[in-house]
């Protein structure tokens, strides 16, 4: 049951990365749009990458602790992608590079969202794979 209860918690977890990752793509989009000034997209960016890696970074730390070592390598690179840009601080935009970082970041954000699918999938087969397991 333990082990039901700590795949809910990933899942969940999985669910808000999930969620800021696209919440900063739709940024993206609507500045494309120009639905947003560059400073809004900025400020809207910047206020929802240290949630994120904080959440990935919890999800790493659940799985280690659970022993989930499978789901662990698989969100590993993930959370060395991040802790790399935030010590380089590579993590922050800019209002003025805005423009400039447009097609890069989104492609960024685009990629980092069929990762986490990839890994909401692998989640969700392991929790069904836990629950008859204990049946």
């Amino acid at each position: 049951m333990v082990d039901l209860f700590a795949w809910l918690i990933s899942f969940f977890l999985l669910i808000a990365v999930l969620c800021l990752v696209l919440y900063q793509l739709t940024c993206f989009l609507d500045l494309e749009q120009d639905d947003i000034n560059p400073y809004e997209l900025a400020t809207n960016i910047n206020n929802t990458t240290l949630p994120e890696f904080i959440t990935q970074g919890a999800l790493c730390f659940l799985h280690l602790v659970t022993r989930h070592w499978i789901m662990l390598l698989f969100c590993l690179p993930y959370l060395y992608y991040n802790v790399n840009r935030y010590i380089h601080r590579r993590h922050l935009l800019y209002a003025t590079e805005a423009f400039n970082k447009l097609p890069k970041e989104k492609y960024l954000r685009l990629y980092k969202l069929v990762y986490l699918a990839f890994l909401f999938v692998l989640s969700i087969f392991w929790m069904i794979w836990c629950i008859v397991d204990e049946e």
